[in-house]
């Protein structure tokens, strides 16, 4: 038995859930997300809960049942909560600027990078160095997420660029046989 895909989901006040053929989808506050049902896998709505069941424990099927719920799960909480990652940028003279859907950032190029801001992700500048990404497909924010951090990713040196917030970074000692001080 998956121990994951056992859990059932509980819903919050607001969310609905409809199951269709091969698709989940989820409607709350925030917006409306579908979540693919594998074949082999069901779902039944029980008052304030989601239940996910597999058929069988052939191939497979254990590792999907845990998939299934985990992303049901996940759409659940987006439609509800919604999700977000926070970003740093570390480092003299970098720091960045929200701009009519565009993010731009100075990381010590010679030209600002800019970054378009797409539809479904909200990008918010608490600070000139503190980037914060929000969406409800929690996919979707780890992904652009990755993508600001891609611009200038933190150098283990000079523990400078864009890291994620709380992220430890272990600072090197400078190369061997390298001349200088």
């Amino acid at each position: 038995m998956s121990r994951i895909g056992k859990q059932p989901i509980p819903l919050p006040e607001g969310v609905k859930v409809k199951v269709v053929a091969d698709k989940i989808e989820c409607e709350g506050a925030k917006g409306k997300l579908e979540t693919p049902l594998l074949p082999g896998i069901t779902v039944k709505v029980e008052e304030t809960q989601l239940v996910v069941m597999r058929e069988s424990d052939e191939d497979n099927l254990p590792a999907f049942h845990g998939l299934v719920r985990s992303l049901a799960a996940n759409a659940v909480t987006g439609v509800s909560i919604g999700f977000e990652k926070k970003l740093e940028i570390v480092g003299v003279g970098y720091r960045g600027k929200l701009e009519k859907g565009k993010l731009e950032l100075n990381l010590g190029y010679s030209k600002p990078v800019i970054y378009e801001i797409p539809d479904d992700i909200e990008v918010v500048l608490e600070k000139p160095t503190l980037i914060t990404v929000k969406g409800i497909d929690k996919q979707r924010v780890g992904q652009e997420a990755h993508k600001i951090r891609s611009f200038r990713k933190p150098d283990p040196y000079k523990l400078k660029g864009i890291r994620y917030a709380g992220e430890r970074l272990h600072k090197k000692e400078r190369k061997a046989g390298v001349g200088g001080v």
